[in-house]
């Protein structure tokens, strides 16, 4: 019977090892992945206050504007990722709750067997608990070994109550911890609901004001096409001036390759003939060689690189979806390529780049380090500028004012000017990246907010 006893308190002993061992996993594991919702909220919720300043804005203006409807639809987007984010917080919360429930029912019935066992040593001991019936449990052996032995069990007797007593008071705290986080998880579960309720009425309100402005849009449609029209206007011609002056830096790099080639040909024609080339005329094959060479670098369709500039291209491709963004705020207010008009039915728009809705007066910044290709003003599109880096080409359009000049050299996230504000309240910027003549998805190459 004691060795029963004492296996089966060894066993209890060993399952709440496990069990204290194994909780505080579990629930680390439970609030890290809670930490990284929390974080995400948070982010989501500076978010959507960078885009209602932005609304703000465009609605000073009384007339309905697609960049206030931009605005809203970002907003309603960002409103229903942090709606997603709270409802993935309630399921982990309710894991937590399920869990610590089943711990605390585990420590409950531990608890009872506990003291199940400390009732039935209490009973036994009853029997010998007085010096006279122990001394008679020993004096009551058939030999001294035996005595030896019925002394060691009185002592051990004592010490497995004594542990057990002592793990019954370790296991009544264990499960006032438990029924505190419990009541603790029940209580955040409750704020969380109400936050989730909360999120959904402004999400409803949202919608609604996003068909309100839509209504009114659908009213001016006359209004909208010949909005659209003129920025398609404006579209061809930043168009034609990005490919013009990407033309114009391609031949200009292969004449000036070829220039080199042509006098390195030149040097070393030279010096197998003996002569110094600075003191000799060009002989006339020389000649021949270099404008040759000129008039086949006309026909080369990429920027012909220098070591400088391979290194800087190199550099530029390895940043491919870590760029900064162009503006310190902002949401993207228009995707690359084609896509349906947001108002406009069966119309569909084209774009080279991203539209990015920022605050009014919104510095814009180069994306990388690179040499000012161009700036130039184009009707419709504001004053833009052009940076080349190597045989990339990033176009910042729709600036207001400008901070730099053509050939300067410029860093990452330097300042190259400010974003316009349109007729409509509406401040955006316009983000393209080129790879000498191919016109590339900017949203590959910037990094995350």
């Amino acid at each position: 019977m004691r060795v029963k006893s004492n296996v089966w308190l060894l066993t209890l002993l060993l399952l709440a090892v496990l069990a204290g061992a194994t909780g505080p996993a579990r629930a680390q594991r439970s609030r890290k992945s809670k930490a990284q919702l929390e974080r995400e909220r948070r982010t989501t919720l500076r978010r959507i206050q960078e885009t209602s300043r932005i609304l703000a804005q465009t609605q000073q203006k009384k007339q309905a504007s697609v960049g206030q409807l931009n605005a809203i639809q970002e907003k309603l987007t960002v409103q229903q990722g942090v709606i997603r984010t709270i409802s993935s917080e309630l399921r982990y919360l309710e894991t937590d709750v399920q869990q610590t429930e089943s711990q605390v029912q585990r420590t409950r019935q531990s608890l009872e067997q506990l003291k199940a066992e400390y009732a039935r040593l209490i009973y036994a001991g009853s029997k010998t608990a007085n010096g006279y019936n122990r001394l008679m449990f020993l004096f009551a052996s058939e030999s001294f070994n035996q005595a030896l032995l019925r002394l060691r069990y009185i002592r051990q007797y004592t010490q497995v109550r004594q542990a057990q007593a002592a793990q019954i008071v370790s296991t009544q705290q264990r499960l006032s911890n438990q029924l505190l986080g419990l009541k603790a998880k029940k209580e955040e579960k409750g704020s969380l609901l109400n936050t989730q309720l909360s999120e959904k009425r402004t999400l409803i309100t949202l919608k609604t004001e996003q068909d309100q402005v839509i209504t009114k849009l659908t009213r001016q449609e006359q209004g909208l096409r010949k909005e659209l029209a003129a920025r398609q206007q404006a579209v061809s011609r930043l168009d034609n001036l990005i490919a013009q002056r990407v033309r114009e830096e391609i031949a200009r790099a292969a004449r000036e390759a070829a220039r080199k080639a042509a006098a390195a040909k030149a040097r070393a024609a030279a010096g197998a003939a003996g002569r110094s080339p600075g003191t000799t005329s060009r002989t006339s094959a020389t000649a021949a060689a270099e404008s040759a060479a000129a008039e086949s670098a006309e026909r080369v369709d990429r920027v012909t690189l220098t070591p400088e500039t391979a290194k800087l291209a190199a550099s530029f491709h390895e940043n491919r979806g870590s760029l900064p963004w162009p503006v310190g705020k902002g949401f993207i207010s228009q995707r690359f390529g084609r896509h349906n008009h947001p108002v406009l039915k069966n119309v569909v728009v084209e774009n080279r780049g991203v539209d990015i809705q920022t605050n009014a007066g919104e510095p814009v910044r180069a994306v990388f380090s690179g040499k000012v290709l161009t700036v130039a003003s184009v009707p419709g599109m504001g004053t833009i500028i052009m940076v080349q880096h190597g045989d990339y080409f990033t176009v910042y359009a729709k600036l207001r004012s400008v901070s730099v000049s053509e050939g300067q050299t410029v860093s990452a996230r330097q300042t190259l000017g400010t974003v316009a504000t349109n007729a409509e309240g509406t401040s955006e910027v316009q983000f393209q990246v080129w790879h000498n003549s191919a016109n590339l998805n900017p949203e590959n190459w910037l990094g995350r907010k």
